[in-house]
């Protein structure tokens, strides 16, 4: 009888012990708490960027309005872009909410939401180059930010890669006549023709080298988090939240819908 007891005594602790961590792997967890804490570049033009000494830009105002449906308040923080994805896996940040490209071999290692904007791969050269179609970048110099999808659309042409931290230090090399040209993305190459000194200099060559989908980068291990967000992005998405906020940033583009 009283075998008996503690069978019984031990079925309940272990049924209890699994609805225990049941309900933990549904907990969504957030690195600072009452805050969104999420991470860019900095220095990304319109998407993330520092202007008087704060960052702005369409990711910012985004993951604000995120925040605000999560009654959370937003936290950006920048960080290099090559090290955005082992700051994320190090728990330093809830996600990547920096214009990062959803693409496999990412996935591997981090979850993406559903994209809340879409954008491509340009080349930018300077005016006076003579070059008019990336084909022509055979055997010449591309400047890309390291660890982005660029450096494998300036190698596919056949150029040789010089990497910077950021697209404000590619731009510079261009405008500067010591590179080429760049790739990025083609609003920030917009962007920069409008408002960076010297960006008058500069123009589009050719169509889109391709086209992206960017999506808000999360652990692995944080699936309640995932499925708030893209619930959060669905509306947004419906609402005309996403295409307000896309048409502020660029010169009433909507870039949230392909």
């Amino acid at each position: 009888m009283l075998n008996k007891k503690r069978v019984i005594i031990a079925l309940v602790i272990s049924m209890m012990l699994f609805a225990f961590s049941g309900c933990a792997a549904e907990t969504k967890t957030y690195v600072m708490e009452g805050k969104f804490t999420v991470v860019g570049s900095g220095g990304y033009p319109p998407f993330n960027f520092f202007k008087d000494n704060q960052v702005v830009g369409f990711d910012v105002d985004t993951g604000r309005a995120i925040a605000d449906r999560l009654g959370l308040e937003l936290n950006y923080e920048t960080s290099a872009w090559d090290g955005l994805v082992e700051g994320l896996k190090a728990g330093r940040y809830d996600g990547i909410l920096g214009s990062m490209a959803i693409t496999e071999s990412r996935k591997e290692q981090v979850n993406f939401t559903i994209p809340y904007y879409y954008s491509g791969a340009q080349l930018v050269v300077r005016k006076d180059s003579g070059i008019t179609d990336p084909s022509e970048m055979n055997g010449k110099t591309i400047a890309v930010a390291t660890g982005t999808n660029f450096v494998q659309d300036a190698e596919a042409l056949g150029a040789d890669v010089s990497l910077y931290d950021d697209d404000n230090g590619t731009l510079m090399e261009l405008i500067n006549g010591r590179v080429d040209g760049v790739i990025t993305d083609r609003l920030v190459a917009v962007k920069a023709m409008a408002e960076m000194n010297g960006g008058e200099d500069l123009m589009l060559s050719g169509e889109l080298l391709r086209l992206e989908s960017m999506g808000i980068a999360v652990n692995k291990d944080n699936t309640k988090l995932l499925e708030e967000l893209n619930t959060i992005l669905e509306e947004m998405h419906a609402d005309g939240t996403l295409s307000e906020i896309s048409r502020e940033w660029h010169n009433g583009e909507d870039i949230t819908v392909k």
